[in-house]
Parts: structure tokens; C-alpha cells; sequence
């Protein structure tokens, strides 16, 4: 029996935050779907739907961009994380704008976060019922090689989504879903070339893991291959940036990351009635 619509979100770090602007116009006009996949910061700002928490996304990036112990050189030159752990997935979770835990818990709506298993070099796609019972799982989603320490998660090591699946199009696709809207970061036609980062070098031990990292690209470029074909036929919706905004991965400029959401804000609120008749038909 097929499932009925399933969200999937693209990460790519600070430009995750259009899909936040996307996200919050689906809460707007109580646009809900039966499960969500996200990836690294579709994960991490993508939990905010199953929380039911409109703006949050946005509201603690725009106040926190230049607090030192959110993200950046300094909490890498002192955590070895890019993104520092106590602060974001401690006291940001629980005190500074906090994570409403149990309405995510009761929201029936399946929440994936995709991991990178360094072991396998396999991605993983583990269902979070509890938030805070599993919030490791959201940060190693996150933790973008060459800037994280990986994730040790059961005596198994994770890292970026992104590295071994970074649009869970074809595993959505598999799982038997009737309809699948995709919320991509990268305007229409983005492809990705051959990565010379030093993979192998760093993570030598982890052969798997380097073999994927390596080949990352060309999984890439066949999924984006794949959605413009579903595209085409109409089979799927997909929400992308209309225009291009030059967002760094860790991007300080609040003006930028205030006109990435609402480039999101926009685009979804363009294709508002394709949406709801997409998901009624």
C-alpha cells in the first residue's frame, strides 16, 4: 500500500535556509505531509516542521550569526566542530530558542535524518521519533567533513548526509510514496564537479568512506538527472531557488541569509495552488 506525500529536503548548509522559508509557508497554510526527509541542514532546519515551529529556523541564524560559539573558525579552532556543540545542540535547543520537543514528538509526520556511515560509506536514514532522545543523529546529519569531528553514534561513526546522499530522491522514491515534493538549494540546472578535496588523506582508514566522498558527484548530478525527469512528466514537485544568492556555507551576512528565506517564502508562495492540487489529486 502506498504512503501519501513525502517531503524531501535538499541541505548545503545556510542556503538551507530556503527551504526554511519554504517550510514555514507549508505550516502557513497547514500544507502537511505524511513524512520528511531531510539532509545536514534540511535535517537540522527541516525538524522545525515536525515541531510545528514557524520562524525559528530563521530567528535564531539572523540573532546568533556573529555569536563566536554558534559557528564558524573560532568554535573550530576550539571544539574542532565547525558547528559547536554545546551551543547549538545544548544551549541553543534548550534555552536561547528552544526546541518544542513534545509537539515534535506527537506530530505523526515520519522525520529522516540522513547520515553518512564512515564504516560502510553507505547513507542511513534514521527515523527520529524523539528529538531529544536522538539529537546526535541531527548532528552528524550536519557535520560537514574536513570541519567536524565525526559522530560516534553506537559504536558506529557518522557524518554529513550529503556525502553519500545528498537529495534521498531515488530512496523516497523506493519507499512507495504516491506524491514527493523536493526542496532543492541550487537553481535549476546546478550540477557538481569532481571534488579534489583530500579524502583520502584525512580519512584514510575509512576506505569505504573516501571511495563515496569521491563519487559524491556523480550520485549528485543522476538524481538531479532523475528529478527533472519526474519533473517533466509532472509526477513530482520541486521547489528551487528562482534566482541565484550568493550564500557561503557559513554565512555571516544576515541581509543574505534574510533574502535566501525569503526567496523561499517566495517561491513556495508562488506555487501555492500547484502544491495543494498536486497533493489533492
Amino acid at each position: 500500500m502506498k504512503k501519501k506525500t513525502a517531503l524531501v529536503l535538499e541541505g548545503g548548509a545556510m542556503r538551507g535556509l530556503y527551504s526554511a522559508g519554504v517550510l514555514d509557508v507549508l505550516m502557513e497554510n497547514d500544507i502537511k505531509s505524511d513524512a520528511v526527509y531531510g539532509v545536514s541542514a534540511g535535517a537540522l532546519f527541516g525538524l522545525n516542521y515536525k515541531s510545528r515551529q514557524i520562524g525559528r529556523a530563521l530567528r535564531y541564524n539572523l540573532k546568533y550569526a556573529h555569536e563566536k560559539n554558534y559557528m564558524g573558525l573560532y568554535s573550530l579552532i576550539t571544539t574542532g566542530n565547525i558547528m559547536n556543540k554545546d551551543f547549538c545542540f545544548k544551549k541553543l535547543v534548550y534555552e536561547l530558542d528552544k526546541l518544542d520537543f513534545e509537539t515534535y514528538k506527537n506530530n505523526p509526520v515520519d522525520f529522516y535524518a540522513v547520515v553518512t556511515n564512515l564504516q560502510t560509506g553507505e547513507p542511513e536514514y534514521i527515523k527520529i521519533d524523539d528529538a531529544e532522545k536522538d539529537m546526535e543523529y541531527f548532528r552528524a546529519s550536519g557535520s560537514m567533513p574536513f570541519v567536524s569531528i565525526p559522530v560516534e553514534i553506537n559504536g558506529n561513526f557518522y557524518l554529513d548526509g550529503a556525502v553519500s546522499d545528498a537529495v534521498p530522491f531515488r530512496h523516497v522514491l523506493e519507499s512507495n510514496f504516491e506524491k514527493i515534493i523536493v526542496v532543492l538549494t541550487r537553481p535549476s540546472g546546478y550540477r557538481k564537479q569532481k571534488s579534489h578535496l583530500p579524502y583520502k588523506l584525512i580519512y584514510g582508514k575509512f576506505p569505504n568512506f573516501v571511495e563515496t566522498a569521491n563519487n559524491s558527484y556523480q550520485k549528485y548530478n543522476e538524481t538531479m538527472d532523475l528529478i527533472e525527469k519526474y519533473e517533466s512528466e509532472d509526477k513530482i514537485i520541486v521547489l528551487r531557488p528562482s534566482k541565484f544568492v550568493n550564500v557561503k556555507r557559513v554565512e555571516k551576512d544576515t541581509n543574505k541569509l534574510q533574502c535566501i528565506y525569503d526567496l523561499g517564502v517566495f517561491d513556495c508562495t508562488q506555487k501555492l495552488d500547484k502544491i495543494n492540487e498536486y497533493i489533492k489529486q
